[in-house]
């Protein structure tokens, strides 16, 4: 960093979120909520609306300090906020609000005012504290907010004989018990399975297939089909009667003459039958109402319709008419035919099948009847027999076709729900994503975190909040501050006495090995999402491997320093990949120097900036390393803009391959399907991305998920053979010529670049561009391609 960028735009004394943000989500919220046609939605915006006003008051009257480990005046870190988008907090506790059903049902039942400050002291009785351990041992309770297992920790430490324990927990605790729910809800269920997960209950997946609501297009489409298409033919039959062809009146028309219709009119009932044609037209009008098609005076229904009733009604056809007339009759005759034809009656068929195919909706109704009968707080352990077609006897029951078969989009919300292995899941594609899989995590992680445990009791505790905990939202956090760890929670704190972690260390190494080779290989050129390495590292404490994770950073937010545990990854990645690794050499890293620089860092005092530890070589070397291509902190851009912090931040991801390489170096994962085959996967990923940059009015957020995809692609390359990645590189060219040409074209310079690396070269030289996400300019990778503009 020079002088000059250090005089001109020197950090904030005290950093403070930026109201804009949430100024904006509100006006969001109130558009959402008063143009929506969905009025769920425009409930959910009000509510929404609702939060962010409170955040902007907050903020303007000081009870809300964005920004902080304590957002909400007079509230400590442990209480667990509410949180909006972006990690504002709304200045409510998650645990507060009115008294829940439970709640009130717990204060009648022990005869005690409706407040929680009287039902904190009854469960602190005698009477509650039994009623507390009875939880404890049948497990039959949910926690969902961390608050909620408080009280059992403050039952189990009684029952155990920590009795200090209890009363210190109970001494912190009780300044929140009017405002804070701190006791369980009773549950009919005891805890899942460990072994299994499942991304929606059966109650959620009901809930889902609830709000399908008939399609009004496809319900418009199909009263097309099933009532006036046929009876636009039954009108074409009736006007071709009138064809005069020359023959004797057999009372059917000469298909090669519907331009003469309207000539001669049959005297064996005609008009009597137009009448009650017209009668039925009236009675099918009044009942029929979505296709309003034949309302329209030039469709063809209308016009035979219309000249119908004229006729019928005794007033000769005048040339106009005549003219309407035939021209409708002729146009329907040349496009499908007379209505005696076979092809004719083929087509009728066709489209009456069709039209008699059940609804989306009325086979979600079907499915939702299949899954009243299950428990409704759990998955599914089987899904097939749920969207079977559907079977005779409920074909009598709903008036549905004998062996409809259950849409796709039906069947996903029960997919959701299925109740297995998470191995299992992420092959079948119901965790279709890193994202997805960092929501079953603490699933899994929750039950292995909790072997430190030995009393059972009490590890069903341990797990159950751990699930609660993991689904606390981040908060939005300046000056290096760190999110609230589970170990900081009162009663966290008062049972880590309790833990055993020999045993539990391994179990949890070998948890953390699974977990990493199931998300690399599984989604292969995707950055690990935040949620997910929080989990990940909560094993990794526990293994106690030495691996620090390391989160990624906002650009929006970032402050030019890095934690300690960055360099110490740095240094993990030096271990793996130093020494000449084509990762090194494309990227132009000296790791030799990176680990001298932790060695450095490690043996001196560590530099505090806002209270934090940071690692100011490390920031340095990001900083210059960025600096190298373009300067990030020039007057044009300065110190806060986004695009010049994320090419800081970007280097760092380099530097430490963002916890592949303390994946691979400590933690010890070694995916199944090989180093060679995941680099190919990772170029796949990489061509479907580029692919959305076409025409792409916002294309940066996708070119930095390309040069995420990228960087995996040259550390699964540098951990190959010679001859894997020899065959590898030859493979990489023929692959990108089965993309389209716009992709071929943006990626070559790339690909160029990868390969004068492999032969010694730098990757940006000649026709060789080295690929980097972020830049303070135009990317080369967003230009329209010559061969295709």
């Amino acid at each position: 960093m020079n002088d000059d960028a250090d005089q001109q735009h020197p950090a904030p004394a005290t950093p403070q979120a930026n109201p804009g943000y949430a100024a904006g989500q509100l006006a969001k919220a109130l558009r959402t909520a008063l143009t929506h046609d969905d009025p769920d939605t425009r409930h959910r915006a009000e509510e929404r609306g609702r939060a962010w006003r409170s955040v902007l008051t907050g903020m303007a009257n000081g009870l809300l300090g964005i920004g902080s480990r304590t957002p909400v005046k007079g509230l400590p870190a442990w209480v667990t906020p509410a949180v909006l988008r972006g990690g504002f907090a709304t200045g409510e506790p998650s645990a507060g609000g009115p008294l829940t059903a439970y709640e009130v049902e717990a204060a009648r039942r022990a005869g005690v005012p409706q407040d929680r400050r009287a039902l904190f002291a009854y469960w602190l009785s005698e009477d509650g504290l039994a009623q507390l351990c009875e939880l404890l041992d049948s497990g039959r309770y949910e926690v969902t907010v961390p608050e909620e297992a408080a009280l059992l920790t403050v039952a189990w430490l009684a029952r155990a004989g920590e009795t200090d324990a209890a009363l210190t927990l109970v001494e912190e605790l009780a300044p929140f018990a009017d405002r804070l729910r701190f006791a369980p809800r009773p549950a009919d269920r005891p805890a899942p399975d460990a072994g299994t997960v499942h991304r929606q209950t059966v109650a959620e997946a009901g809930q889902s297939l609830a709000r399908r609501r008939t399609n009004a297009a496809v319900e418009t489409q199909r009263e097309a089909l099933a009532v006036w298409q046929p009876f636009g033919d039954e009108l074409l039959a009736h006007w071709l009667e009138t064809a005069d062809a020359g023959q004797p009146d057999t009372g059917q028309a000469d298909a090669g003459q519907p331009d003469q219709v309207g000539t001669r009119v049959p005297d064996d009932g005609w008009h009597e039958r137009g009448a009650e044609l017209l009668r039925r037209y009236r009675d099918l009008a009044r009942r029929h109402t979505r296709c309003t098609k034949h309302l329209k005076p030039k469709e063809n229904l209308a016009i035979l319709r219309g000249a119908l009733e004229e006729t019928v009604a005794g007033r000769e056809l005048d040339a106009r008419w005549l003219g309407l007339l035939r021209h409708a009759v002729t146009s329907m005759v040349q496009r499908r035919g007379l209505p005696d034809s076979a092809e004719f009656r083929a087509l009728r068929r066709e489209q009456a099948a069709q039209a008699a195919l059940p609804s989306h909706h009325a086979l979600a109704q079907l499915v939702l009847r299949r899954l009243s009968g299950l428990d409704q707080q759990a998955g599914v352990a089987e899904v097939a027999p749920l969207v079977a077609p559907v079977s005779g006897e409920e074909a009598r029951e709903t008036g549905l076709p004998v062996r409809a078969v259950v849409p796709a989009g039906v069947r996903r919300p029960v997919e959701a729900a299925l109740s297995a292995p998470l191995g299992t899941l992420v092959e079948l594609g119901i965790v279709p994503s890193a994202e997805v899989l960092a929501e079953l995590v603490p699933q899994l992680v929750a039950v292995t975190a909790a072997q430190a445990h030995p009393d059972p009791a009490l590890r069903t505790l341990a797990a159950a909040h751990h699930r609660a905990f993991a689904g606390r939202r981040s908060l939005l956090l300046l000056s290096l501050q760190r999110q609230v760890r589970a170990e900081e929670l009162p009663w966290v704190r008062a049972v880590a006495g309790q833990r055993t972690d020999s045993e539990a260390g391994e179990v949890s190494a070998r948890a953390l090995r699974q977990l990493g080779e199931l998300t690399v290989q599984a989604f292969p050129g995707t950055l690990l999402p935040n949620p997910l390495i929080r989990e990940l590292s909560v094993l990794a404490r526990q293994a106690e491997l030495g691996a620090p994770l390391v989160e990624e950073l906002a650009a929006d937010i970032f402050m030019g320093t890095f934690t300690p545990k960055f360099l110490t990854a740095a240094r993990i990645a030096a271990e793996l990949l130093g020494g000449g690794s084509l990762y090194e050499r494309y990227y132009g890293i000296d790791y030799r120097a990176v680990r001298n620089l932790a060695i450095v860092e490690t043996g001196e005092a560590l530099t505090r900036s806002y209270g934090a530890r940071t690692s100011p070589g490390f920031a340095k070397l990001c900083v210059e390393r960025e600096q190298s291509a373009s300067s990030s902190f020039d007057r044009q851009h300065g110190y806060w803009s986004p695009a010049a912090n994320g090419m800081v931040i970007e280097q760092a991801q380099i530097l430490t391959t963002h916890n592949l390489a303390t994946l691979v170096h400590r933690v010890g994962i070694a995916p199944a399907v090989g180093w060679e085959e995941l680099a190919r996967r990772c170029f796949v990923t990489v061509c479907r991305l580029t692919t959305r940059v076409q025409a792409n009015p916002r294309p940066l957020p996708t070119i930095k998920d390309v040069a995420y995809a990228w960087r995996q692609l040259l550390f699964h390359l540098s951990l190959c053979t010679p001859a894997e990645r020899t065959r590898t590189l030859a493979w990489l060219s023929e692959e990108l010529t089965r993309h389209p040409a716009h992709v071929t074209a943006r990626l070559a310079p790339a690909l160029t670049g990868l390969h004068q690396v492999a032969e010694g070269g730098r990757p940006d030289e000649g026709a060789g561009r080295l690929l980097l996400g972020w830049t303070t300019d135009g990317h080369w990778l967003r230009t329209e391609p010559a061969s295709t503009a």
